[in-house]
C-alpha cells in the first residue's frame, strides 16, 4: 500500500513539478510584465523610495493601523520565509552558482505576479460589519 502511494505521489510530484509547471510559473509572470509596461522595473526606484523613507519617519499608525513600513514587513515575511532561504541554499548546492541568475530571473518576473495578486485582494476586499477590512479572498471559494 505504502509503496503504492509513494509511487502516485511520485508521479504527481513530476507532472506538477516539471517542465509544464515551469512554463506557467514563468509563462504569467512573463505575460504580466509585459501587460504592465514591465511595472517592476520602472517604479522600482519609486517603492524604493517610499519604504526606506518612510522607515525613518517616526509616524505612528492611529487606532491600531500598520505603518506602511509595518505593512511592507508583514508582506515580505509572509512572502519570503524559511523555505525559500533554504531553497536558495539548496538549488546553489544542486545547480551551482548559475542558479542565482535563473532565481534573480524568476524573481524579476515574480515581482509582477506578487503586484498583481495584492491588487486583486485590494480591488477585491470589503468592509466588516465592525467597519474593518476584510481581505478579498472570498472571490476565490
Amino acid at each position: 500500500m505504502i509503496e503504492t502511494i509513494t509511487a502516485v505521489n511520485q508521479a504527481v510530484n513530476q507532472f506538477i513539478w516539471g517542465v509544464p509547471a515551469m512554463v506557467c510559473i514563468i509563462g504569467v509572470g512573463l505575460l504580466l510584465s509585459v501587460r504592465t509596461g514591465f511595472l517592476q522595473i520602472r517604479k522600482f526606484p519609486y517603492a524604493i523610495k517610499i519604504t526606506i523613507g518612510r522607515m525613518f519617519r517616526k509616524k505612528d499608525a492611529s487606532d491600531g493601523a500598520m505603518t506602511p513600513f509595518q505593512a511592507v514587513c508583514t508582506a515580505l515575511a509572509g512572502t519570503v520565509g524559511t523555505g525559500n532561504i533554504a531553497g536558495v541554499a539548496g538549488a546553489i548546492a544542486i545547480g551551482g552558482p548559475g542558479a542565482v541568475f535563473w532565481m534573480w530571473c524568476s524573481a524579476l518576473l515574480g515581482m509582477c505576479t506578487k503586484f498583481a495578486e495584492v491588487t486583486l485582494a485590494v480591488h477585491y476586499r470589503e468592509r466588516s460589519e465592525a467597519g474593518e477590512w476584510s481581505h478579498g479572498s472570498h472571490v476565490l471559494h
